[in-house]
C-alpha cells in the first residue's frame, strides 16, 4: 500500500521532498525551483518529518515551475487513517491551489482505502473551505489546543 513518487494534476505537481531539499530547507538554503517566500516555517516543521523513501511524508506543492507549498501526512496510515497538512505560500492563495492538491492526494488515499483526517484552527476560514470542498464532512472533536479534527469518509 503506497502512494506514487508524484501526484499530477492539470496544473500541479505534488513532489517528494527529498533529504537534500529538506537540508536546504533547515538551513535556510534556497532552491533556484522554489517560489521567493517558500519555505514558510510550516514547510520547513513539514521537511524535518521527513523519512527517506517514505511516500507518506511531505510533498512539494509545485505550482507552473516553482514550489509554492507542501503537502503531505504525519506519518503512514495506521489503521487504514493517517493526518494530513498542507500550506501555501500567500501569492499562491486563492487561486483554489490547496484544494487541488488535496482533492489530487484524497483521490490516490482514497484508491488505497485510507481515510485522512486534518486538524484545524476553528478560526482558520480560508482552510476550513478547503477541507469541506475536498469532502471533510466529519467532525471528530478538538484537540486540547482547540484545534478542530476533522476527517474524510473514503467513498
Amino acid at each position: 500500500m503506497s502512494l506514487p513518487e508524484r501526484i499530477v494534476t492539470q496544473r500541479l505537481r505534488l513532489i517528494l521532498v527529498t533529504p537534500d531539499d529538506a537540508a536546504d530547507m533547515r538551513a535556510g538554503r534556497r532552491q533556484e525551483r522554489w517560489h521567493p517566500s517558500y519555505p514558510r516555517p510550516d514547510d520547513v516543521d513539514a521537511a524535518s518529518l521527513l523519512r527517506p523513501d517514505d511516500p507518506w511524508g511531505p510533498r512539494h506543492v509545485v505550482l507552473e515551475q516553482q514550489a509554492v507549498g507542501t503537502i503531505g501526512c504525519f506519518g503512514p496510515p495506521e489503521d487504514g487513517e493517517t493526518e494530513i497538512g498542507f500550506g501555501l505560500v500567500s501569492e499562491a492563495r486563492g487561486q483554489r491551489v490547496a484544494t487541488e492538491a488535496l482533492t489530487a492526494y484524497a483521490e490516490e488515499t482514497d484508491r488505497l482505502g485510507v481515510r485522512l483526517t486534518a486538524r484545524v484552527e476553528p478560526d482558520n476560514a480560508p482552510s476550513l473551505k478547503v477541507l469541506a470542498r475536498c469532502g471533510f464532512t466529519e467532525l471528530r472533536g478538538s484537540t486540547p489546543e482547540g484545534e478542530l479534527v476533522l476527517a474524510r469518509p473514503v467513498p
